[in-house]
């Protein structure tokens, strides 16, 4: 099978939840969004919420799609830069366990934080202290990690490093790669839609983008969204939650039915979902059928705290695959 190498922050994810909201309205942070905090507003939060039930998993949207990859048995590799501190060592632990090639670049920072606070409706709203993530440069990269790799998957929260970003397309399409691009938080998007529209129109095969996320790219609902997407890439998809997806591709539209499930926290339903969809690409399936599987994944993902799926749901998984 072909093999998917990532790009993205090496974070990791404490989960936590909160009784109300009143919590986001305190710390200024928009519900539903992702804001970058520096380490003092980090260790606010965090000492904030030391009481309130919380998980700790390595995370990051390229690293969740990644993991979802490898757990489906699909050989992967991952770029990212960690702090040599207990954090990092835990994110890289994380990859090797779920066999992860890891491209890890080390620094004398402390390792990127996110802390997801988790509403009682399921939502989620990250505080992200990116550390050492943010440190990784264009001059980290080099031709041969995309030796041997037929997709790389990059997520949009790398926004913060246009170069890094520009650098790794253009090594990544010299490799022959496919592209596939993650839009991350509408936040990010409206802050760098110039930018995003031309990775998406000069490099990107395949775009991921939530109902928000579509509508901060074009000013579109996702129906008109997909449809100008799609005209920048070969295959455009609009996640709209529980009404299911929207994918285009060869001038036609697939409507992609939700799963039922029971919403416990929407952390790393788009990655699950992408990591779902490219592998039914690499298994030769048909858009629908991609996009059943991404909803698959995604909907046993949204019905636990984390990004992670559980081991013992894995298995289940691969027999309805």
């Amino acid at each position: 099978m072909k093999k998917v190498i990532g790009i993205g922050n090496a974070l990791v994810d404490l989960m936590t939840k909160i009784d109300n909201e009143q919590l986001l309205s305190e710390l200024n942070l928009p519900k539903g969004s992702m804001q970058l905090v520096d380490k003092d507003m980090s260790s606010k939060i965090i000492t904030k919420t030391k009481n309130l039930n919380r998980i700790i998993t390595s995370g990051g949207s390229a690293a969740n799609t990644i993991h979802g990859l490898a757990r489906l048995g699909v050989e992967t590799a991952f770029i990212g830069k960690i702090g040599s501190d207990e954090m990092g060592n835990h994110f890289k632990n994380d990859l090797q366990k779920s066999g992860i090639k890891p491209f890890l670049l080390e620094s004398d920072s402390n390792s990127g934080v996110a802390v997801a606070l988790v509403s009682p409706d399921g939502e989620r709203t990250f505080a992200t202290f990116l550390g050492a993530a943010v440190e990784l440069s264009e001059n980290d990269l080099h031709a041969s990690f995309f030796n041997d790799y037929h997709f790389l998957h990059i997520e949009g929260y790398l926004i913060q490093n246009y170069a890094l970003i520009e650098k790794a397309c253009q090594l990544a399409k010299a490799n022959n790669l496919k592209i596939s691009l993650d839009l991350a938080s509408y936040n990010v998007v409206e802050a760098h839609r110039d930018f995003l529209t031309h990775i998406s129109k000069d490099f990107a095969d395949i775009i991921f983008a939530n109902e928000e996320e579509a509508k901060a790219m074009t000013g579109k609902n996702p129906e008109e969204a997909v449809n100008q997407i799609a005209d920048w890439c070969e295959i455009a998809v609009v996640k709209t939650g529980k009404e299911g997806s929207l994918v285009k591709t060869d001038g036609e539209i697939y409507k992609i039915s939700a799963q039922n499930a029971h919403v416990v926290d929407t952390t790393g339903a788009g990655d699950l979902y992408a990591a779902g969809f490219i592998y039914g690409l690499l298994k030769n399936k048909t858009v629908s059928e991609c996009g059943r599987i991404g909803s698959l994944l995604a909907t046993n993902v949204i019905e636990q705290i984390g990004a992670k799926i559980p081991d013992n749901k894995w298995e289940m998984i691969k027999q309805n695959l």
